[in-house]
């Protein structure tokens, strides 16, 4: 036991991300079922697809699961109302002001979990009452932080300032990385783009086998200027890129990106015109596998790691 295996009442230190598009039902109960803890991801779900998927989850395993609550997205108080009402005991919560959210989800006996990007955010969801911080550097998927800090830089730095226990996130996909995340000080990490391919996701087969083909540099940050957010490099990517050259300003950066294009991309599987979020790690994903197989696959590879450095004579 840690104090993220305690927390959540779990097996193992490995939290499923959240992710839009890719974590439905299917996957969260897939991997809370095979001792992580899995998240349904609420960013792309209308309200009352949310609460369909809640109730999916329930019936799939026992174990304990969560729901990753992006703060920005509209009908932010329909989907805290079904949170409750569904009986949810654990929410990650992120884009957004942890104290706004917070007293409402404690008070109702859940436990509150935020992400942040930074000391300065991991210590304002600490003082909002946060039981946990997710600390995801700039190697991450999906949305991220403005100042490009690296988890291998993040991680220690914010260990140094709060009391509350820490997840890793952001390039950790494997028993290594989460070894390594871990001799850093975090209590727990945080898996996104590993769970992205796997048979669970919700994700089009289409981007699940674009990831398992994206190699080192094939992915980038854009688009500070709205929501920072990591792509893989294809034709929707370039055209971001040609307007760039243009110093375009907000209003056509919007026009450009337009609605639903993670949908169109992620989900629908347009891989020209789609936008197609995942993380650096990418580069070491090779083939699609079962979530239960994704996660003993990373246990044994941590307890593999972490014999070799014992094992190792200085």
């Amino acid at each position: 036991m840690n104090r993220i295996t305690e927390l959540f009442n779990i097996q193992y230190p490995i939290i499923q991300a959240g992710m839009i598009w890719v974590s439905g039902h299917k996957l969260a109960s897939a991997v809370s079922n095979a001792g992580g803890l899995g998240l349904i991801g609420a960013g792309s779900m209308y309200p009352e697809v949310l609460r369909e998927h809640i109730q999916k989850c329930k019936r799939e395993t026992s174990k304990p699961f969560g729901v990753n609550v992006p703060m920005l997205y509209p009908n932010i108080e329909e989907i805290m109302k079904i949170i409750v009402e569904e009986g949810v005991k654990i929410v990650f919560t992120s884009a957004g002001n942890p104290k706004t959210w917070t007293p409402y989800l404690k008070e109702n006996g859940i436990t509150v979990v935020h992400v942040v990007s930074s000391t300065l955010f991991a210590l304002k969801a600490q003082n909002a009452g946060v039981d946990a911080i997710v600390a995801e550097g700039f190697e991450a998927g999906g949305h991220n932080g403005r100042d490009e800090t690296t988890t291998f830089t993040l991680i220690p730095m914010v260990k140094e300032q709060i009391e509350i226990p820490v997840i890793a996130a952001g390039g950790i996909a494997n028993g290594r990385g989460m070894l390594a995340a871990m001799v850093l000080g975090a209590d727990g990490v945080q898996v996104g783009s590993r769970f992205a391919a796997s048979i669970e996701s919700s994700a089009h087969d289409n981007f699940k086998n674009t990831i398992i083909e994206t190699k080192e540099g094939d992915t980038q940050l854009t688009l500070k200027e709205l929501a920072p957010v990591r792509l893989i490099k294809n034709k929707f990517f370039q055209d971001l890129q040609n307007l760039y050259e243009k110093c375009p300003t907000k209003e056509e950066l919007v026009a450009l990106l337009g609605r639903a294009r993670a949908k169109r991309g992620m989900f629908e599987g347009d891989l020209v015109e789609g936008e197609l979020e995942i993380g650096q790690i990418a580069g070491l994903i090779h083939e699609v596998k079962s979530a239960e197989g994704i996660v003993l696959e990373i246990m044994a590879d941590y307890s593999a790691a972490r014999k070799e450095l014992v094992d190792l004579d200085f």
